[in-house]
């Protein structure tokens, strides 16, 4: 972003946006930090007050220029989007702070969704925040809820943890500490990463944990295919590549009883007899549903009481 470009964005002659034939003006937003959910596969799914705030800000902070270009000129709104990410965060931020300092209009898109859902824009809302600015969330499209309520899934309580490590112990390990949790469970996971990811739930989750990989949302090709893991993990070994962003939904662990304390301390110290003291609680964690940290921390106690 230049520095020129932070001083306005559609300026008043260009405060509209067009709905089929109607070109319809946007008020000027009042000074904040406005944090605009945008459509997550179809256009459609922009809500009015969204295009409002996109045409009336003074300045529009995106994650790529190029994909929120297609969607300002779906709808007639020629403000000029400047980029905000990862990589230039630590420059660009502090230029849209100034900004807002100037009494002017921030809006942030991310590529897709709510921004600051697995993005970098946390930063900056924090920042806004720290610096006394009002902070504005537009609602609108989020692929972790859309998956949720197509799923098919209790969705009474859910737990979304955003991407797993890409390292298959990593990975592991993860679940292993999210197995007991009493909510359904919500990851966001690449195509060419989905198969690998179902082996390991279903190794430390249970393959009969029901789960929805759920691809393409909102688009032509969008997909809800459900089953345990143990059998998406095999549609998945043989489907080969897929394409597509996925959101992989899996259902909250059983009702079963609680394990009795000598029943878990038996456990334990058969399994840390074959395996590593980390891998014992991880495999305790999967038979057992209980917090992986919680049965590590049991085996240094009893490891500490047979030392002593």
């Amino acid at each position: 972003m230049r520095d020129e470009g932070v001083a306005g964005g559609s300026g008043e002659g260009g405060r509209t946006f067009r709905l089929h034939n109607a070109v319809v003006p946007a008020r000027p937003q009042e000074p904040a930090l406005y944090l605009v959910a945008t459509p997550i596969g179809n256009l459609s799914d922009i809500t009015l007050r969204a295009l409002e705030t996109l045409a009336g800000a003074d300045v529009l902070a995106c994650e790529d220029t190029r994909v929120t270009r297609v969607l300002l000129d779906r709808y007639g709104i020629v403000n000029r989007p400047y980029a905000y990410h990862e990589y230039n965060a630590d420059e660009v931020g502090p230029r849209l702070i100034a900004a807002l300092e100037a009494g002017k209009s921030v809006a942030l898109v991310s590529d897709a969704g709510t921004p600051l859902v697995s993005d970098p824009g946390y930063r900056l809302a924090l920042l806004a925040i720290e610096a006394g600015h009002r902070v504005v969330p537009i609602p609108g499209a989020s692929a972790p809820l859309a998956a949720l309520v197509g799923a098919g899934l209790p969705n009474d309580a859910f737990f979304f943890a955003g991407f797993l490590p890409s390292k298959d112990k990593a990975r592991r390990d993860r679940l292993a500490e999210l197995a007991g949790v009493p909510a359904t469970l919500l990851f966001f996971e690449s195509p060419h990463r989905i198969a690998a990811t179902l082996v390991s739930a279903a190794d430390v989750l249970g393959d009969s944990r029901p789960a929805c990989v759920c691809r393409e949302l909102t688009k032509t090709f969008e997909e809800f295919r459900r089953g345990t893991l143990g059998e998406l993990a095999a549609h998945y070994a043989q489907a080969g590549a897929v394409k597509g962003e996925i959101v992989l939904v899996i259902g909250p662990p059983g009702e079963a009883a609680a394990p009795e304390a000598e029943d878990v301390d038996r456990l334990l110290a058969q399994l840390v007899k074959d395996m590593p003291a980390g891998k014992a609680a991880t495999e305790a964690a999967r038979q057992t549903g209980l917090p992986r940290r919680d049965l590590y921390q049991r085996l240094l106690d009893l490891k500490d009481g047979d030392a002593r």
